[in-house]
C-alpha cells in the first residue's frame, strides 16, 4: 500500500507510547525508515521522532492515511479495533503481526479458547455475564478467583481479584453496565511469575529469548531478572518451546511475550503481547539483539539477530513516577554512585505511579544487581 520511492523501507508504528520511542531508536542504525502515528506531539515517540504522523491511532481513516506513507505497519498496543484492522487489510495495508494474529492478543476469551486448543497449559476458566456464573465457577475451584475483562486490559488495569459473591457481584454490575465481556479464571497458586519473548519472521524464522522471572506488584511489573534465577533448565526449555509453538501455530510476526506462573507442576499461561512488552526491555543492555531490534527485524523479514546475553545476568526495574517531578535533578547521585547502570527516561509527565522510565544494570550476581536497580529506581522516584 505504500506509496513512498524510498530506497529503503519504511516501517510504521501505530502508537506513541514508549514501545514506540525505543524501537525508533533500535531503527536508526538498522538504517531502515520509521513512522509513528501518535495522537498528541506530547507523546513519548512523538518527542524524539522525526516522522511523525498525528491522529487518532484506533481510526480508520487516520490508519488509512498512515499506511499509505508505509511499507508495513506494526503496533505499539493492541487496542486497534477488529474491524479497522479488517479494513485495512483490505486497502492492502502489510500489518505485522496481522489481524487473525491480533485478535488472540486483544481478546482473552478467544485466546484462552485457542491455547487450549493447542494443548497449552492454562488456568481453569470460563465465560461469564452474571454474579451466578462466578460462583458456580467458584464452587468447583474455590475462592478467590480472578475477574478480567476480556478486552481492553493492561498493567493490571482489566483484573480483579475477588473473595467472594459479593466482591464478585461488584465487578460484574460494573462490566456489565459497560459492556465489557468477562472470562473468570483460577487463582493460580505459583512460586514466581516468568515470562519468555520469541520473534518469528515472515519466513518462519524464530529467536527465542531466556526466559526471565518478572516481579509483579499491584498488576505492574516492577523488576525484571535475566535469566530467571534457578530455573530447572528443562523447566526453561519447555517454557521458550512453548513460546515457540504458540508463535508459529497463532501466526505471529514480530514479537511474542508469554507471561506464565510457575507452579509445582510446571508453567501455565497467564498472559499474551504481540509486540516489544516491558518483559524485555533489559534485552537494550542485556542482549545480542534487543527486543526492539529484533521485532524491526522481524517485520521486515530480516534475518533475525541473536537473542543471546551479553552478561550473566541482567536485571531491570521500572521507573515509577512520584512526588518530585525534578527526576533529572537526581541524575547526578545515580550516575555517581552507579557508573554501569543504565536509564531509560521516556519523556512522559511524571505523575505518582505512573511509568515514566527504567533502569538496567548488568552482572554476575543477581542479588547485588537487583539492590543496585532497585535503589537506583527509588532515588530518581524521590524515596531513597
Amino acid at each position: 500500500m505504500s506509496e513512498t520511492n524510498r530506497p529503503v523501507p519504511s516501517v510504521g508504528m501505530v502508537g506513541g507510547g514508549q514501545l514506540a520511542r525505543m524501537t525508533h531508536q533500535a531503527a536508526i542504525p538498522l538504517g531502515v525508515g520509521f513512522r509513528v502515528l501518535a495522537n498528541t506531539p506530547t507523546d513519548s515517540a512523538a518527542l524524539v521522532c522525526a516522522d511523525v504522523q498525528l491522529g487518532d491511532d484506533r481510526a480508520l481513516p487516520d490508519l488509512l492515511t498512515f499506511a499509505k506513507s508505509c511499507d508495513v505497519l506494526t503496533f505499539d498496543h493492541e487496542h486497534v479495533p477488529e474491524p479497522v484492522l479488517r479494513e485495512l487489510e483490505r486497502a492492502g495495508a502489510v500489518l505485522r503481526p496481522g489481524r487473525d494474529a491480533l485478535r488472540y492478543a486483544q481478546d482473552k476469551l478467544l485466546m484462552r479458547v485457542r491455547a487450549e486448543e493447542l494443548g497449552a497449559p492454562c488456568p481453569r476458566w470460563r465465560a461469564v455475564t452474571t454474579v451466578e456464573h462466578v460462583a458456580d465457577f467458584a464452587a468447583g475451584t474455590g475462592w478467590p478467583v480472578v475477574l478480567k475483562a476480556a478486552r481492553g486490559g493492561y498493567d493490571g488495569k482489566g483484573v480483579w481479584v475477588v473473595d467472594d459473591e459479593a466482591g464478585a457481584a461488584v465487578v460484574v454490575e460494573r462490566a456489565t453496565g459497560a459492556g465489557v465481556p468477562l472470562l473468570v479464571e483460577e487463582k493460580v497458586a505459583f512460586s514466581r511469575e516468568l515470562a519468555v519473548q520469541v520473534a518469528r519472521s515472515p519466513y518462519g524464522q524464530v529467536a527465542v529469548y531466556p526466559v526471565v522471572e518478572t516481579v509483579q506488584r499491584d498488576g505492574i511489573c516492577h523488576e525484571v531478572i535475566a535469566p530467571a534465577p534457578g530455573l530447572d533448565e528443562e523447566k526453561a526449555t519447555h517454557a521458550q518451546e512453548l513460546a515457540i509453538e504458540l508463535a508459529h501455530a497463532l501466526g505471529v510476526v514480530g514479537m511474542l511475550a508469554v507471561e506464565l506462573f510457575e507452579t509445582e507442576r510446571g508453567v501455565v499461561v497467564n498472559e499474551l503481547a504481540m509486540r516489544p512488552h516491558n518483559s524485555g526491555h533489559w534485552t537494550i543492555e542485556g542482549a545480542r539483539t534487543s527486543q526492539f531490534e529484533q521485532h524491526l527485524r522481524a517485520v521486515l523479514d530480516l534475518p533475525l539477530g541473536s537473542p543471546r546475553t551479553v552478561g550473566r545476568y541482567t536485571v531491570m526495574a521500572n521507573l515509577l513516577g512520584g512526588g518530585d517531578p525534578d527526576v533529572f535533578g537526581r541524575y547526578i547521585h545515580v550516575m555517581a554512585r552507579d557508573p554501569e547502570l543504565k536509564v531509560h527516561l521516556y519523556g512522559k509527565e511524571v505523575r505518582p505511579g505512573r511509568k515514566i522510565g527504567h533502569v538496567t544494570v548488568v552482572g554476575d550476581d543477581h542479588v547485588d544487581l537487583l539492590e543496585r536497580a532497585r535503589h537506583a529506581a527509588a532515588y530518581l522516584k524521590g524515596e531513597a
